[in-house]
C-alpha cells in the first residue's frame, strides 16, 4: 500500500463509509474553514515553532520533545502542514494526515514553495493506513484532538506508536469548552454540564467537536496503553493577542484556555 496516495485514509474513495461526524467536519473544513487557515499558512511555515491561539514559542511552552532528529512523527489532523514542516527542519521524518482536501492542497503548495517534502494523507485520523508501531511520536495541535472521537483516535495513536513512543496533544481546556457560547468569546458563566461531556455539536449542525474531561481522558489514555507524563495548563502571555473569537486575553489570563497533554506508550 502506498500510504501517500490521496484517499487511502478513507474506507471509500468518496468518503461515503466514513463516520457521520467525519463526513460533516470534512464538508465544513472544505467549504469554510480551509480558506481561513489557508490565508495564514505561509506565516506559520515561515515562523519558528509556536503553539495554540496565543502563538506561545516552543521555548516557553515545550510541546515538541527535546530531540526530534531521526524520529518518525505523525501529525494527526495536520491542516496546512506547518507542524510537520517544523518537525522536518528539526530532523524528524514527519507524515501528515488530514480530513480536508482543501487544507492538504494548501500544505502541498507550501511544500513546493519552501522545498520541504513529507507524505500527506487525505483521511480520517481515527483510521490511519500505516502498520502497527510505525512512529516514535504522534502529535495533534487542535487537530484530531478536537475533531475526532477520542475513543477512536487515541487507541489508533497507540497502535501507530512504537513501545515507548510519545503522544502529545494541544487542545482547548475543558473549562473553556464549558464556558464558550455558540458564538462569541467565553465568559465566566458555565454553559454546559461537565458530566457526560464528550461530543459537542454546533447549533447549526455543521460541526462536531469532541472534549473529554480530565478523568475520562486519563482513564482512556491508561486503557489505551499510555502512561500520562505531564499536563500543562496554558496561561495566555501578558499582552498576547489572538485572531480567534472564542476566547479573549482577559479570560485566558485568569483561566487556562488550552492544555498540553504528554503521554508515553507503555514499553510492554
Amino acid at each position: 500500500m502506498d500510504a501517500t496516495e490521496p484517499g487511502l485514509g478513507d474506507t471509500g474513495r468518496d468518503g461515503a463509509h466514513l463516520p457521520e461526524h467525519v463526513r460533516r467536519n470534512r464538508r465544513l473544513w472544505d467549504s469554510r474553514h480551509g480558506a481561513w487557515f489557508g490565508k495564514r499558512a505561509r506565516a506559520q511555515w515561515v515562523a519558528e515553532p509556536h503553539w495554540g491561539v496565543w502563538r506561545i514559542p516552543q521555548a516557553e511552552l515545550p510541546v515538541f520533545p527535546d530531540d526530534l532528529a531521526g524520529k518518525d512523527l505523525i501529525d494527526l489532523g495536520c491542516g496546512t502542514g506547518y507542524v510537520c514542516a517544523w518537525a522536518a527542519r528539526a530532523g524528524a521524518r514527519p507524515v501528515g494526515i488530514d480530513n480536508s482536501e482543501r487544507q492538504l492542497a494548501t500544505a502541498r503548495a507550501m511544500q513546493h514553495e519552501f522545498g520541504v517534502e513529507f507524505p500527506l494523507l487525505h483521511g480520517n485520523a481515527e483510521r490511519v493506513p500505516y502498520p502497527d508501531a510505525s512512529f516514535d511520536i504522534a502529535i495533534s495541535e487542535h487537530g484530531a484532538i478536537g475533531w475526532c472521537d477520542p475513543y477512536r483516535w487515541i487507541p489508533e495513536a497507540a497502535r501507530l506508536l512504537r513501545p515507548g513512543g510519545e503522544l502529545v496533544f494541544v487542545r482547548n481546556s475543558t473549562l473553556l469548552t464549558l464556558c464558550v457560547p455558540e458564538s462569541g468569546a467565553a465568559t465566566a458563566r458555565l454553559r454546559r454540564p461537565q458530566f457526560g461531556l464528550h461530543r459537542v455539536e454546533s447549533e447549526d449542525g455543521t460541526a462536531v467537536n469532541f472534549q473529554l474531561p480530565h478523568g475520562p481522558m486519563v482513564r482512556l489514555l491508561r486503557e489505551s496503553g499510555f502512561v500520562l507524563e505531564d499536563l500543562l495548563e496554558v496561561r495566555a502571555p501578558e499582552n498576547a493577542s489572538t485572531e480567534y473569537d472564542y476566547v479573549d486575553l482577559e479570560w485566558a489570563r485568569q483561566w487556562p484556555s488550552a492544555e498540553v497533554w504528554k503521554a508515553r506508550r507503555s514499553p510492554r
